[in-house]
């Protein structure tokens, strides 16, 4: 296993559930943490105090109002560095990371590439280490975030780039959409085994009270219609609800997405 990989698997990932159906995620090592979209500074603050922890880092994805909104908090308290995208003006980064740079973590032995996935939002970017993906709104398990800014083309590279990922690394996102998401694939793609195996397993492990999430890249690309744009199967259904044969994936991506806004 890669080094780094090791280095994160070992320290505890803790998935902390705020509002209706966020996650932030929570990556702790010896005393040290790190956040990552803390949208509620109540329910880190919880976390620190249950675990013994020091807060040294908060990673943003994008500047939506349920992944932020605790920052102001944490950082008064805490004073951690605070990663976002470099596109946005979003009160209390310390640094500004887009495209190609990267996060180190001296205090968790962590190290992090930065990538622009736009799409959900013109700026959101995702935080990738060999083995583990904080992917934000971009992509959930069976399904992908809306367009607030960006384009359905942007959506769509980002969607494929995160697409070619090792099929092991672990989707770390930042919502809790996995069933409202399946019951949306079956509709767009009626026919698919594994699917459908996830949608019980899913379905189980709400019922026990457990995420659904991280999901991983294999599993995406087997389940996930956004991730299957070139499916015959999904290319049909897509034709058959809004009445146009898609050109190509990126036009089944735009149909496919508007189809799940109304869903």
């Amino acid at each position: 296993m890669d080094d780094q990989h090791s280095k994160i698997r070992s320290a505890d990932i803790i998935p902390l559930p705020a509002f209706r159906d966020n996650y932030i995620w929570l990556l702790r090592r010896g005393p040290w943490a790190a956040v990552v979209d803390p949208g509620d500074a109540s329910v880190v603050e919880a976390a620190l105090q249950e675990h013994g922890l020091r807060l040294v880092a908060i990673l943003l994805t994008h500047h939506h109002d349920d992944h932020i909104g605790g920052v102001a908090e944490l950082a008064a308290r805490h004073h951690p560095a605070v990663f976002g995208p470099a596109g946005e003006n979003i009160p209390g980064l310390t640094r500004r990371v887009g495209e190609g740079d990267e996060v180190v973590l001296d205090t968790l032995d962590l190290r992090f590439s930065v990538f622009a996935i736009p799409g959900h939002t013109t700026t959101h970017i995702a935080y990738h280490m060999p083995g583990v993906l904080f992917a934000g709104d971009t992509l959930f398990s069976a399904g992908c975030g809306r367009l607030f800014g960006g384009t359905a083309a942007q959506l769509h590279a980002s969607l494929q780039r995160l697409a070619q990922l090792p099929g092991d690394t672990a989707v770390y996102c930042a919502h809790e959409y996995t069933l409202s998401n399946l019951a949306f694939a079956r509709a767009a793609e009626p026919v698919n085994p594994e699917r459908d195996a996830w949608l019980t397993e899913c379905e189980a492990l709400r019922a026990a009270g457990r995420p659904t999430v991280p999901t991983s890249i294999e599993r995406e690309r087997r389940i996930n219609p956004f991730l299957r744009t070139d499916s015959p199967a999904l290319l049909d259904a897509v034709t058959a609800q809004s009445g146009q044969r898609p050109a190509d994936s990126g036009e089944c991506l735009a149909a496919l997405r508007k189809w799940k806004d109304v869903f």
